[in-house]
């Protein structure tokens, strides 16, 4: 069964650091490159970052430089470290697969940076 649950959300100042956290089920893990996305208001969902199992990885460039995927896979678990955090990274953040796959999005975690 597909299961990714995120955590680690919250509210920040701008300039702040958050760090975002996700488990993810054996099936998935074991196998394939992870990705970060999010999701702002009234936006389309956009990937943020992605690692392939052997830690290569690759970030969009609003975020480049700022943020830092990682994962642990002796544990299943995909990190995200955001840090200089701004406004427009205001977002509900989702891991999955990459290329994401439908049937596995879970609820998300929402980041809200405040000015």
């Amino acid at each position: 069964q597909v299961r990714l649950v995120e955590s680690g959300g919250g509210l920040v100042q701008a300039g702040g650091s958050l760090r975002l956290s996700c488990a993810a089920s054996e099936k998935i893990f074991s196998i394939t490159t992870m990705g970060w996305y999010r999701q702002a208001p009234g936006k389309q969902r956009e990937l943020v970052a992605v690692i392939s199992r052997g830690g290569n990885t690759n970030y969009a460039d609003s975020v480049k430089g700022r943020f830092t995927i990682s994962r642990d896979n002796a544990k299943n678990m995909v990190y995200l470290q955001m840090n200089s955090l701004k406004p427009e990274d205001t977002a509900v953040y989702y891991c999955n697969v990459y290329p994401a796959y439908s049937g596995a999005w879970g609820q998300g975690t929402q980041v809200t940076v405040s000015s």
